[in-house]
């Protein structure tokens, strides 16, 4: 037997959008644009050094255009890819402390990476 006397009215009060999916659904179409033109130039640049040694590939990542846009590629893509996996954790996992610690999880590893592909970028880049 259900012993909540409320009315559906007042079970439903308070329950309403909290206005973050709103920021969450433009963040990632946003993402989603400003990688296709990143990708492709990132095909393109991957074709183009086929075949290039070492030296090659390391002069190539040492204009600072192209660092910019290799550091924003990985960086855009690892963001885009963590709103998804949010995303996909809010709708499937329903337990609330696993739910939070696997966002922060996924979090922390977007981050952790995208420092570690900027730090390497920008080593090789440099000539480190």
């Amino acid at each position: 037997m259900n012993s909540d006397l409320r009315s559906p009215l007042n079970r439903a009060r308070g329950l309403g959008s909290a206005k973050s999916g709103v920021h969450h659904f433009w963040m990632q179409r946003l993402t989603a644009v400003a990688l296709i033109p990143l990708v492709i130039w990132f095909a393109v640049s991957l074709v183009m050094l086929s075949g290039a040694d070492y030296g090659m590939a390391r002069s190539w990542l040492s204009s600072p255009f192209v660092m910019v846009l290799l550091i924003l590629t990985i960086c855009i893509g690892l963001y885009h890819g963590q709103l998804g996996m949010q995303v996909v954790i809010e709708d499937y996992v329903h337990n609330e402390g696993v739910k939070l610690a696997l966002i922060v999880a996924i979090k922390f590893i977007a981050v952790f990476f995208g420092l570690a592909a900027t730090v390497a970028s920008m080593r090789i880049g440099f000539g480190g």
